[in-house]
């Protein structure tokens, strides 16, 4: 997982983050596939669209009054909160700028309500 979130943090060269880590890039390029289609598989439980018309027109009027885009039904973000870096395994919460964080993702629908968050 860590180094599948590596790569999707930065998308930059694999034989670079794999030099990075000491492991291939082959090692790098399968264990980003297996991750991201694991993710995948289990997305249908995490993300929740409108299921009926009338909470698709909901979603839509409370979007198109406040925000810049019509379309959108929700939203995903992420913040890296800063903290001080623990004494034991303190290095797992180094991110890539060289700070220590904790990862913050948090989605939202329509109603500005929080679906789900994960600190991590």
């Amino acid at each position: 997982m860590k180094i599948c979130l590596r790569y999707l943090g930065d998308p930059g060269y694999q034989q670079g983050i794999g030099q990075e880590v000491g492991i291939s890039q082959a090692t790098i390029s399968r264990t980003v596939h297996r991750v991201v289609n694991s993710l995948v598989a289990q997305s249908n439980g995490w993300i929740k669209f409108p299921t009926t018309n009338n909470e698709l027109m909901e979603s839509k009027r409370i979007w198109q009054s406040r925000y810049k885009f019509p379309t959108a039904i929700g939203v995903i973000d992420c913040i890296h909160i800063g903290i001080l870096k623990p004494n034991r395994h303190g290095d797992d919460y180094i991110n890539r700028k060289g700070k220590p964080t904790l990862n913050v993702q948090a989605t939202c629908d329509a109603r500005e309500m929080f679906t789900s968050v994960d600190v991590s």
